[in-house]
């Protein structure tokens, strides 16, 4: 990915040098519902899978409608980080795009005569506050918080990605991590657009858990479908921004954090009901449709007749 001529983005809260509490305390799953450890353990990996915080999915989902009260969470009483673009290599690109997703989206809903308003990315090492979200804690992965309009990321993430998942190599592990967090802002998107709350009203009516789970998959797959989007139009802008390898290491990704896959490590067996994300297939196939169509309405996983 060449971003050497992005706009970077000063709504950065870096939080990594006062950041760090390290696993000792922090964190915990509301367990509402009797939530086994087998469960939580393959949400854990989950986790990873990067879309909105896992404690909204898991009992606390009123969070995004304000309504009901929020789980508890020990929450970090550190003061907030520098406020701007960070200058170091990493958080100098997490600034370009986000800028450039600013800019490739505020295009769009002017297109419809909407207006736009970008969510703020906070970065962060082990763990941080997460405002009315809890405790933002690694082991999560990326996630957006809606009553917050903010992107949590450690960075460390993206290394995982690397590493952990195998999802890229070299140079395309920077458009890898652009794909993420257009993913993010995707959540972002529709949480702007008024879905995430409906979605959040339909799980709470809903009659099974599967059925709730099944809702939360077509969330994750059209935040999918909305990065495809930001780089069709981003490619549009900017012809040369892609390189060889890049959209092949964004679809690596997305197959290896499928439900499917993270099911199948985590516990040898796949359980379709249990899906949030989508699996490795349907990631693939809404990251495409987004960047072959570029439009927001190609995205509409709810009324889709199969995904």
């Amino acid at each position: 990915m060449r971003d050497d001529d992005f706009r970077h983005s000063d709504n950065i809260d870096d939080r990594r040098d006062s950041s760090g509490l390290g696993g000792g305390g922090g964190f915990g799953f509301p367990m509402r519902g009797g939530l086994g450890i087998g469960t939580i353990l393959v949400l854990g990996l989950v986790g990873y899978a990067f879309g909105i915080d896992p404690r909204i999915l898991i009992g606390g989902a009123e969070i995004l409608t304000g309504g009901g009260s929020a789980p508890s969470y020990q929450t970090d009483s550190r003061p907030s980080g520098k406020t701007g673009a960070p200058s170091d290599e990493m958080g100098s690109m997490i600034s370009g795009v986000l800028g450039e997703i600013d800019d490739r989206w505020s295009e769009i809903f002017r297109a419809s005569g909407q207006s736009y308003s970008g969510p703020r990315i906070v970065l962060f090492r082990n763990a941080t506050n997460g405002g009315r979200c809890g405790m933002a804690q690694s082991a999560m992965g990326p996630f957006y918080c809606p009553p917050d309009r903010q992107i949590f990321l450690d960075t460390s993430f993206f290394k995982q990605v690397e590493t952990r998942f195998h999802g890229c190599s070299g140079n395309a592990c920077r458009f890898t991590a652009a794909y993420i967090i257009a993913h993010e802002a995707g959540h972002h998107i529709q949480n702007l657009l008024g879905i995430l709350p409906k979605v959040t009203r339909l799980q709470q009516q809903a009659g099974s858990k599967a059925e709730a789970n099944a809702l939360q998959v077509k969330v994750e797959l059209q935040a999918d479908c909305l990065s495809g989007v930001w780089v069709n139009r981003e490619e549009r802008k900017r012809p040369n921004f892609l390189e060889a390898g890049d959209i092949d290491a964004a679809l690596t990704t997305a197959s290896a954090i499928g439900d499917d896959t993270l099911q199948r490590k985590a516990t040898g067996h796949v359980v379709p009901d249990s899906f949030t994300h989508g699996s490795a297939a349907q990631r693939k196939r809404w990251f495409m449709t987004g960047y072959q169509q570029g439009t927001v309405q190609a995205c509409n996983t709810f009324a889709a007749d199969s995904l």
